[in-house]
């Protein structure tokens, strides 16, 4: 029977005792459906964990029963420190992680009914945009016309919501749905002759094989008699029907969730999950936690203010557990110079004061673009930052070739890591010759790399080739043995020493090298560090494990509390994340919210979202910006103040101008200041501030939100013409771009994205 409040005093606990009346309602509730909506900043890990451990030591739950469902790796980790502190000891048994992580512990239990062994590899998506292109290939579709991103965002676009090639085939209309429609068809039989998933199969194939396999789904639904999910807002419709066709019969799901803190529709994420919560389970209770232990009173009645414009929501208000604090202040700039410039000057002077390290200060802005001016003036004063949502260690060039040599050892038939090892080092065997070999392996049935090691398949070759096939296969063959009997870290250094990795690396310059061995160095060390948590997990060998947990981590699991230094990043990847000091900029129309929304009515109540989320990242003090003008696109264009600010009450902000708005900005003719014109034109012959001193920088591997371009992406140079961008690297002025083009006589070049203007979306 469900535990009611009236029977809390004869069994009151420590952990029980610190709880609010909300919170202590939702950890009570024992059996049935809830809805837990979740305030920003309302204890929300704190409900989820209390309420685990009292399902274990109050009610006598066997761990191995529960299963709880996180968005990232770290709050996974976190959630179990908790219990086990709550409980003074682990929680044996308990199944806690990410979706992907529960997918693919259950795909490998249940591979063969995917088609796959225990041993599939995740591709990731580089490896997944590189067999569509070959897929594309193979069906003469253009690469130039529709890129391999394009067609690889709309076939997981698919995927995630739960519609098969074939289902697919018969909506597409418009020739680029049926370019998708045709690589789609084709995917999942390479993908199963490479005994491989891509990171989208992870939530789709489990469903799928529940839908297909009575006695599989028969046999987790005996298995978790209690779900817990957190972050439910953010559930697209495979995620969905993963918990419903789990929980649907016992009714013992509890999701945790903020409908006011859903901004991932633009990848899958389903609002009405959420919001059609009691819809799917009839009998859920609703609680709402409403009390806010993160910001100061005058941060909420501004976040409250904002979100109240949205139609679709359930409805909260956010009060505040902390003493009123410092105005939240509304600041009008010039430009985004001004406006970094500005920003700048503040943190010096909150610094000065003695109670601020850098560490406390983020600074947040909706689209990548924004941070290159706010990152000149953190490094023309020399002040350390970091900037989230750069190049994920995974995606490095030189753990990318590590890891395509240890992802052949642990799956020979993975072609992508195949076609990756065997070109580093150079070993004269080109991509004809690796296409050539492909084909051979399919007419025969084998894997590629299987056939690389059969002489008597290679006589359409040429001898020097066969010998370095030859000679790649049984280097593999080699490895894998050892594999067999050592760890992670030592085959990692047997494989560097093997191919005289650090050898090939010497072309790079000095820094570069460097810098790349560090990173080699960071791989090898991390490999060493590897835990194996059983758990009942099937199938995994410590390097299945190591590599399964490298394409599963999460960006915001690599964020560094202790940098001491200022935190760049957008909106999308600030969630979660929590600062005492917030600068939230460029709040200006068409750019925040972004023009695309404005006659789109959900994706403006995402964009009203995304606003209120980065409200509620501030604990102590907050301040909002916008500029007068703003450089786009090469092009100086006034601003206008963001609508968002028009709905929230003059009095709840304090308005500050810059001095330069003061004296150059619009209406500074009718107080004597200078003139915008004629500002502009000394703006134009000013130093550009990338020429002087940077600062260190403290980088932080997060890529939730679109970087500012992305590799294979199409863009078209002034002078160079149409091209596909084939690598990219560096940050902020330092960013460079290796650009194929398409004319023959231009072809590849390196491009330093801060002298020139790319202009994209040429498909």
């Amino acid at each position: 029977m469900p535990e009611t409040a009236h029977a809390l005093p004869a069994e009151q606990t420590e952990p029980l005792a610190g709880l609010n009346p909300a919170q202590r309602e939702a950890v009570l509730h024992y059996e049935g459906p809830m809805l837990v909506l979740a305030g920003a900043g309302s204890g929300k890990t704190r409900v989820l964990t209390t309420r685990i451990a009292r399902l274990i030591e109050h009610h006598g739950v066997d761990p191995s029963k529960i299963l709880a469902v996180t968005f990232t790796n770290k709050a996974a980790g976190e959630m179990r420190d908790r219990i086990a502190r709550l409980l003074g000891g682990e929680p044996k048994g308990m199944w806690c992680g990410t979706f992907h992580a529960i997918g693919a512990r259950i795909l490998r239990a249940n591979a063969r009914y995917a088609g796959r062994t225990q041993a599939f590899t995740i591709y990731d998506d580089d490896d997944s945009q590189s067999l569509l292109k070959r897929i594309m290939e193979r069906e003469k579709i253009s690469t130039k016309q529709w890129s391999p991103r394009l067609i690889s965002g709309l076939i997981s676009d698919a995927k995630n919501a739960l519609v098969g090639a074939e289902e697919y085939a018969s909506l597409a209309m418009d020739p680029m749905s049926r370019a998708a429609a045709a690589v789609y068809n084709g995917l999942e039989p390479a993908l199963r002759a490479a005994n491989a998933v891509s990171f989208d199969d992870l939530l789709v194939l489990p469903v799928t094989i529940f839908r297909q396999q009575p006695d599989v789904i028969a046999a987790f639904r005996s298995r978790f008699n209690f779900i817990l999910v957190d972050e439910y807002q953010d559930t697209n419709r495979a995620q969905f029907q993963f918990i419903k066709m789990l929980g649907s019969d016992h009714g013992n799901v509890v999701v945790v969730g903020d409908d006011d803190q859903s901004i991932y529709g633009w990848r899958g994420a389903d609002i009405r999950n959420i919001l059609d919560f009691e819809r799917h389970f009839t009998s859920a209770k609703t609680v709402r936690l409403e009390e806010n232990y993160r910001s100061t009173p005058d941060i909420l009645e501004v976040a409250n203010a904002a979100i109240t414009g949205n139609v679709d929501r359930k409805g909260k208000t956010l009060r505040a557990t902390r003493p009123s604090g410092e105005a939240v202040t509304l600041v009008a700039t010039l430009d985004e110079r001004d406006e970094a410039e500005w920003m700048m000057e503040e943190i010096a002077t909150r610094r000065s004061r003695g109670d601020a390290s850098l560490r406390d200060f983020a600074v947040l802005y909706r689209t990548n673009a924004q941070s290159r001016p706010l990152e000149d003036a953190l490094r023309r004063e020399a002040v350390p930052y970091r900037i989230v949502g750069s190049v994920r260690f995974y995606d490095r060039r030189e753990i990318r070739d590590l890891m395509a040599y240890l992802k052949i050892i642990a799956n020979p038939a993975d072609e992508e890591a195949f076609r990756r090892a065997i070109a580093v080092p150079r070993r004269g065997i080109g991509e004809t010759s690796v296409d050539i070999l492909s084909r051979i392996a399919r007419s025969e049935g084998i894997p590629v790399s299987e056939a690389a090691g059969r002489e008597d398949l290679l006589g359409e070759l040429r001898p020097a080739t066969r010998k370095a096939l030859i000679e790649f296969a049984a280097l593999i063959a080699s490895l894998r043995a050892r594999a067999n009997e050592t760890s992670v870290d030592v085959l990692l250094q047997d494989l560097i020493s093997a191919i005289r990795y650090v050898e090939h690396l010497q072309s790079d310059s000095p820094e570069t090298l460097r810098d790349r061995m560090e990173n080699v160095s960071s791989l090898v060390s991390g490999a060493a560090e590897t835990v194996i948590d059983e758990g009942g997990e099937v199938g995994l060998t410590p390097l299945d494990h190591f590599l399964q947990r490298a394409m599963l981590v999460a960006g915001a699991d690599a964020l560094d509390p202790n940098a001491d230094a200022v935190t760049l990043m957008t909106l999308h990847n600030a969630k979660g994340l929590e600062f005492p000091v917030v600068f939230l900029t460029g709040l200006e129309d068409g750019l925040f919210p972004l023009a695309q929304s404005f006659d789109d009515p959900p994706k403006l109540e995402e964009e009203r979202r995304l606003f209120y989320v980065g409200i509620t990242r501030a604990e102590q003090k907050l301040y909002i910006s916008f500029a007068e003008m703003r450089r786009r696109n090469g092009e100086l264009l006034p601003g206008i103040k963001s609508r968002f600010l028009k709905e929230i009450a003059s009095s709840k902000l304090e308005d500050r101008k810059t001095l330069r708005v003061t004296t150059m900005g619009r209406s500074s003719e009718r107080t004597g200041g200078a003139s915008t014109s004629s500002w502009l034109s000394r703006k134009q012959h000013e130093v550009p501030s990338w020429r002087r001193s940077a600062a260190p920088v403290f980088e932080a591997d997060v890529s939730q939100d679109e970087p500012c371009y992305v590799k294979g992406e199409r863009v078209r140079h002034k002078l160079f013409g149409e091209g596909t961008i084939a690598e990219i690297g560096g940050l902020g002025r330092e960013v460079k771009a290796v650009i194929d083009f398409d004319d023959e006589n231009v072809g590849r070049k390196t491009i330093k994205l801060a002298y020139t203007t790319l202009e994209r979306g040429f498909d």
